[in-house]
């Protein structure tokens, strides 16, 4: 009777869901600000960002110049001028936002150029936190940069400074 006691007890503890799990989480945008390459990275981007919208802005100045030497010489042109003019002034515009699109665009070369300069480095610091969460036995560890929904996270959880020394940066 005690045996089957005993079974029926350890198949009803082996039976039921491991509640005490770990839970850690990092400042993604902590890790990637002290990550050299990361800085540099995001300051070609940056860069690029500025001169392509410094080009489209002076493109649309010299559109907006078109339009105000139109709009003064407009009752002295023809009808064939006019619309010659306004042509002329359409197509600059399309021509603009088609840049803008190319530039800034979903799929555009500044999108190229992140996924092509940050992805890799986001990539790494992805490897070392799942690397920590398997070697610490982590269930999870969530991010709390910016637009985290995580409320309150103590700072004896925060795993940042571990990811950092996994990647091979000392803080």
């Amino acid at each position: 009777m005690k045996k089957l006691a005993l079974i029926i007890l350890w198949m009803g503890i082996s039976a039921l869901p491991v509640v005490a799990q770990k839970f850690a989480f990092v400042d993604t945008e902590y890790i990637l600000g002290k990550i050299p390459a990361y800085k540099s990275a995001q300051g070609q981007i940056d860069k690029l960002s500025a001169d392509w919208q410094k080009e489209i802005e002076g493109q649309y100045a010299e559109i907006e110049k078109l339009f105000k030497n139109y709009q003064a010489e407009k009752v002295m042109l023809s009808e064939d001028m006019r619309k010659k003019r306004e042509d002329e002034i359409v197509k600059k515009e399309q021509a603009v936002k088609e840049l803008q699109q190319k530039y800034f665009g979903p799929e555009g070369e500044l999108a190229k150029k992140q996924q092509e300069l940050v992805k890799p480095i986001q990539d790494e610091v992805y490897r070392a936190v799942k690397e920590l969460a398997v070697e610490g036995g982590y269930a999870a560890i969530f991010d709390t940069s910016a637009d985290a929904s995580v409320l309150y996270a103590s700072p004896k959880q925060d795993r940042s400074d571990e990811v950092l020394e996994k990647m091979g940066y000392k803080n």
